[in-house]
């Protein structure tokens, strides 16, 4: 995808949802991080899984239960959780949701 910059865009009009799918596009991808935005139908998910870097999620539209370390969320819209680096984490979704999902790629933690 590439967008104009210096633009106003509604971050929710940029992905639509499909039945029974996960969609996602890469708003930004640069060496040191990423953007991905997605949008995940009813009953959808992502299975455990881990990162080796820090991972912000911002939900935009619905509802999610996002597990990290073994341990429940249940983000709206407008709620965010960073998922930290190196600990496994799930999401499944409890109505139709959009999510953007920000990996900025760090090699020292301070």
């Amino acid at each position: 995808m590439s967008l104009n910059k210096n633009e106003i865009i509604n971050i929710e009009s940029l992905i639509d949802y499909q039945d029974k799918s996960v969609v996602s596009t890469e708003i930004i991808k640069k060496d040191t991080g990423t953007v991905t935005l997605f949008a995940f139908d009813k009953g959808e998910g992502l299975s455990q899984h881990s990162a080796p870097f820090d991972a912000l999620v911002q939900v935009i539209d619905g509802t999610v239960e996002i597990t990290i370390d073994k341990k429940p969320y249940t983000l709206n819209k407008g709620d965010m959780i960073i998922m930290p680096a190196n600990v496994p984490h799930a999401l499944s979704a409890k109505s139709r949701f959009k999510m953007i999902l920000t990996m900025i790629k760090s090699k020292f933690d301070k």
